[in-house]
């Protein structure tokens, strides 16, 4: 199974791409998809819904994993965050995937094991569980910390599916450690 994950931003959207096969975890890409600032919001908008859409076009995922918004001190950047973030899902919802959604959270909590986790240690984990030469840049990494969140929730979400507790979806969403259907 190939998951893509993505940490949205304005500026800058961070995207991995993992292979999962039983247990085993692997590398297939990572990056991030820059915008100019000095482009209007439509266009930065604009740039990340075709950028995603390549990615997926090149890469051929099974499935989608994203970064919930988290409510930031200044208003107007979370609404910004969540205009990327909702490009992002277009792209992911246009190309048929199946979406989770994972809090920063909850990503460090299955990274690095504890959610107060600093970039830095994101970074090391992922080069480590991946098997990288070098961490990766601090937004690819925590896209694919995302993609890694969602393959080690990904065994438990089918076995519950297959055990009736959930019915058949599109997507699953986590809030706070708890599956919410």
């Amino acid at each position: 199974m190939k998951i893509l994950g993505i940490d949205p931003g304005l500026r800058i959207t961070g995207f991995g791409v993992i292979e999962k096969q039983g247990a085993q975890l692997s590398y297939v890409a990572s990056g991030t998809v820059s915008t100019p600032t000095e482009a209007d919001l439509p266009d930065r908008l604009k740039i990340i819904l075709k950028s995603v859409g390549e990615i997926i076009e090149t890469y051929r995922p099974d499935c989608a994993a994203i970064e919930k918004v988290f409510v930031n001190v200044n208003p107007q950047s979370t609404l910004l965050l969540g205009q990327a973030r909702g490009a992002a899902i277009c792209a992911l919802v246009g190309a048929d995937l199946a979406i989770s959604e994972y809090t920063a959270l909850q990503v460090k909590q299955a990274v690095v094991g504890h959610g107060k986790a600093q970039k830095k240690q994101v970074q090391d984990m992922v080069k480590r569980l991946l098997s990288l030469p070098a961490p990766p840049k601090s937004d690819a990494a925590d896209a694919l910390g995302v993609a890694i969140c969602h393959a080690n929730a990904f065994d438990t979400l089918r076995a519950m599916q297959e055990a009736g507790s959930l019915k058949p979806k599109s997507g699953f969403r986590i809030r706070r450690g708890r599956l919410i259907q």
